[in-house]
């Protein structure tokens, strides 16, 4: 059979130039779990071809001549897009329709309303007797697979959308609990592979020619003594690259040791998670870290030259457009290469959905606002337009022309340029947002603010 793999995006995110934007962001790359999925097909003699429609182009037409079953991996912001396309398969093919990944973990009925099939949790033990039949139930609960060295590595000779990234995910899960997070739900427990079976892997990608990978895990450094020894053995078996980037901690900051190896093995490009300089608001979502351990990972990563992506969340209920402003302001102090700014979003399967769905927060609207763009409930110190605008301001004010100097001076040409083009990118994406919340009435942006004006 023929088995086509779909990673749905938004409308927005098909737009030519957000693609643009997200080159300069960083390195296109491809989320493992179809490549697993597939890789697992492919072995049992099915053709297998995956696509990330955020990447490139999907023929569709040429698709639905041959293809005997379409696989979506959904998350909630990319839902209805996947709808709409098992919807279409339906109407113009025999094809049937499979969905799985986070969504539908947490909303499989709904998910139903649109695939023959959904699988939740954990796949790759189940995904061979879906396809050929052997199980039929409606809604197939995938088992937790606990030696994860078992799984096979990603295939991405059957990947058709462009990848200059190849993506490593060592861990499943994450020992922290953040009230807001989906992945220490769905992939419970936290599990390790061994660093034999991660560096195989790797070792994989460096023979395939890529230059840059990154480690998907939520939390790479969580077993510093773990890391250390990926890192030891990149570094002594020649596999490192260009560029590695990784998720990472505040309480790396801790350990020198382990920052100079991350430094030694190019992985020089960090994700960190600040969400905010109130510690009233950090406790609030269980982040189990303090403002002393954020402004010394913020200074650890500086002498390391290792460049930070600084993660904040707005609109915390425990923060005001202060505490917001002080996270930005902290951001620029360090002269943090790129920021995350992400308006708070209560996704199914989160306690935060969970108790803002009790209390009647959750705005009305599709699923796709559900993306840390968009506000999609009504925080306590503000209304919902003033949260979405200081989402607007904190990307203005963090991604400046000016700024594009001090990283050039700081990190080389190369980062120079890059935040030169987020600044262009930015005033452009905002200006257009604006500007539609005050003449496009069929806009999200145009209903959310008419919402905060009605209160």
């Amino acid at each position: 059979m023929k088995i086509v793999f779909i990673v749905p995006t938004t409308g927005l995110k098909r737009f030519p130039p957000y693609r643009w934007a997200g080159r300069i962001y960083g390195q296109p790359n491809s989320i493992t779990g179809p490549l697993i999925l597939g890789e697992i097909l492919k072995r049992a003699g099915h053709k297998v071809e995956v696509y990330e429609e955020l990447n490139g182009r999907v023929p569709y037409n040429r698709l639905l001549k041959d293809t005997d079953i379409f696989c979506f991996s959904l998350m909630t912001s990319n839902a209805p897009r996947g709808y709409e396309l098992a919807d279409m398969i339906h109407r113009r093919s025999g094809a049937r329709v499979l969905m799985g990944g986070m969504h539908p973990t947490w909303m499989p009925e709904e998910a139903l309303e649109h695939a023959d099939q959904i699988i939740t949790g954990e796949g790759e033990k189940v995904i061979l007797d879906v396809v050929e039949g052997r199980i039929t139930e409606p809604v197939v609960r995938g088992p937790l697979i606990e030696n994860i060295d078992e799984v096979p590595f990603p295939d991405y000779s059957i990947l058709k959308t462009p990848c200059a990234a190849a993506n490593v995910i060592s861990t499943r899960g994450c020992p922290c609990r953040c009230s807001f997070c989906t992945t220490s739900r769905m992939f419970h427990p936290y599990r390790k592979r061994s660093v034999d079976n991660v560096l195989a892997e790797i070792r994989r990608y460096k023979e395939m020619g890529f230059r840059y990978m990154n480690f998907e895990d939520d939390n790479f450094t969580a077993d510093k003594e773990r890391a250390k020894e990926i890192c030891r053995r990149m570094i002594a078996e020649g596999l490192t690259f260009r560029e590695t980037f990784f998720f990472g901690r505040t309480d790396m900051a801790e350990d020198e040791e382990l920052l100079e190896l991350l430094a030694q093995a190019h992985l020089t490009r960090v994700l960190i998670g600040i969400e905010s300089l109130n510690q009233k608001a950090l406790d609030s979502i269980q982040k189990g870290q303090n403002i002393e351990a954020i402004c010394r990972a913020g200074e650890a990563c500086k002498r390391h030259r290792i460049r930070v992506i600084a993660s904040i969340v707005l609109g915390l209920d425990e923060d005001g457009l202060s505490d917001m402003d002080r996270s930005i302001a902290f951001a620029e102090s360090i002269h943090a290469y790129q920021l995350q700014p992400a308006i708070l979003t209560p996704f199914p399967g989160t306690p935060v959905y969970r108790d803002y769905e009790a209390q009647g927060r959750i705005l009305p609207g599709s699923w796709s606002r559900f993306d840390m763009m968009n506000v999609v409930f009504q925080p306590t110190k503000m209304s919902p337009w003033e949260l979405q605008e200081e989402f607007f301001r904190a990307c203005r004010k963090f991604y400046t022309f000016s700024s594009a100097k001090d990283i050039r001076r700081i990190f080389g040409k190369e980062y120079g340029r890059r935040r030169w083009g987020l600044a262009l990118m930015t005033r452009l994406g905002t200006g257009a947002a604006r500007l539609a919340s005050h003449i496009a009435p069929h806009s999200d942006y145009y209903t959310l603010r008419h919402i905060s004006d009605a209160q």
